[in-house]
């Protein structure tokens, strides 16, 4: 771990391994979904839902990634997924938690972790600009 209290990411291999995880939530939710047959047009207006919870900035960088946060932990797939799978009734949002875990798996083989409050290029894979992008 490198950095302030206010800001730690994990570096070298476990970071490489993190991402490599992100990559293989994201193939195995993908190839679900399509074993599942469901709605290509479905996924496509959904994988990037999750992103609108960066609206949580304009409230602040505290208050961003506390609800960027909750929407990018693999909590609320799982249990949406659960449900879909041990209630008959709502098996239909099998899909919708598929879409939200690849979504979660393609940030985090990306780069984009979970967020710190000092700010939205905080994260904890690392700090995401442009020159550590580019």
């Amino acid at each position: 771990m490198t950095g302030s209290p206010e800001f730690s990411a994990v570096v070298g291999a476990p970071r490489l391994l993190l991402r490599l995880e992100g990559l293989g939530l994201a193939a195995v939710s993908v190839a679900l979904y399509a074993w599942a047959d469901a709605s290509w047009w479905l996924f496509s207006i959904l994988i990037l839902a999750p992103d609108l919870s960066m609206l949580g900035y304009l409230a602040g960088p505290r208050i961003g990634a506390a609800v960027y946060n909750a929407v990018h932990t693999l909590i609320g797939p799982v249990v949406l997924g659960l449900a879909a799978l041990l209630l008959p009734e709502t098996s239909g949002v099998l899909p919708v938690a598929l879409i939200w875990a690849a979504h979660i798996g393609l940030d985090r083989a990306l780069g984009y972790g979970l967020k710190y409050p000092a700010g939205f290029g905080f994260t904890h894979l690392g700090r995401i600009s442009r020159q550590a992008i580019g």
